[in-house]
């Protein structure tokens, strides 16, 4: 029988979506913007680090070191891309939230 897709919570479900957003830039300054302009909501850097590693540790995101940069004192950006956990964990949220919200598009789609 198939395991079950992990949990994600709203924040790391947000953070998931993000990092496709971002595609091949995806490090922790471009997803904390992407957060920050399509859901409104100011995220602190550490916030971002702390759930991008909970998510690597979970199996839903890998990451990889870019070249040293001049600009960073010759540090490196660390990459994330989504696993195929992480794209399973996505769609399963995704469909939940789609299942969860049938039959009440008069509520949730009536303008305050």
């Amino acid at each position: 029988m198939a395991q079950p897709a992990p949990y994600l919570g709203e924040f790391e479900h947000l953070l998931l979506l993000a990092v496709l957003q971002c595609g091949d830039e995806a490090y922790a300054v471009p997803i904390r913007r992407v957060l920050a302009e399509r859901t409104g909501r100011r995220v602190s850097r550490g916030a971002v680090h702390t759930s991008l590693e909970r998510l690597e540790r979970k199996g839903l995101l890998t990451s990889r070191l870019g070249e040293p940069l001049a600009v960073r004192g010759g540090r490196s950006r660390r990459y994330y891309a989504p696993t195929p956990a992480g794209i399973v964990a996505i769609r399963a949220a995704r469909a939940a939230l789609r299942t969860l919200s049938r039959g009440l598009e008069s509520l949730l789609d009536a303008r305050p």
